[in-house]
């Protein structure tokens, strides 16, 4: 029997003046999520890492008394940051019941002239794992970088860089302060202050 087929549960956040689409793969299932947006698993560490390099404080968008993420300040952070958020995957099959990218199939992907025609100011596309990277560098035609590294790209005549950076899930084998080190990294080199 084959899986059903999930649609993208939430829409793009697109602030004014994005300069950054920060991609996954898709979200986990929705008993898994403390908030209605990206990174919504309590143990996801995206917005862990974000804390460290922005305020130096894992728990900087954590809401201790309540157990989720402080969904206001988040969006607020992203909008004045301009980083935009979304997926590679708009719908998917789940080969088993969970988030993990190996046990997902892409039925259809981002549509990246959308997303570069609603905001040209994008000028970089950070991936969060193996499969989202992929899913860019194939459009792109370009090779995967490797981890923590960039490569420069043209998508139908927009020119951006291509950042892989660390999956942010706790599955994946790295210390948080290496992820926050590695997004950081990337962070500065796009002239970011942190």
């Amino acid at each position: 029997m084959n899986p059903q087929i999930e649609n993208h549960p939430f829409e793009p956040f697109l602030p004014e003046g994005a300069r950054v689409l920060m991609l996954g793969t898709f979200p986990p299932k929705p008993e898994r999520w403390s908030m209605e947006f990206y990174y919504p698993n309590k143990i996801n560490d995206m917005w862990r890492i974000m804390g460290l390099i922005f305020y130096d404080d894992k728990n900087w968008f954590w809401l201790e008394q309540v157990k989720r993420f402080d969904l206001p300040l988040l969006k607020a952070f992203l909008t004045e940051q301009r980083i935009a958020l979304f997926d590679t995957a708009m719908r998917v099959r789940r080969l088993k019941d969970n988030a993990s990218d190996k046990f997902l199939e892409i039925v259809e992907t981002i549509d990246l002239d959308r997303f570069f025609a609603q905001r040209p100011t994008i000028e970089a596309i950070v991936t969060a794992g193996e499969k989202a990277t992929g899913v860019i560098a194939e459009k792109a035609g370009v090779e995967v970088p490797k981890m923590g590294e960039s490569v420069a790209c043209v998508y139908h005549g927009h020119r951006f860089t291509l950042y892989r950076m660390p999956s942010s899930s706790r599955a994946y084998p790295l210390a948080l302060e290496k992820k926050a080190e590695a997004y950081g990294a990337m962070f500065r080199a796009l002239g970011y202050e942190v």
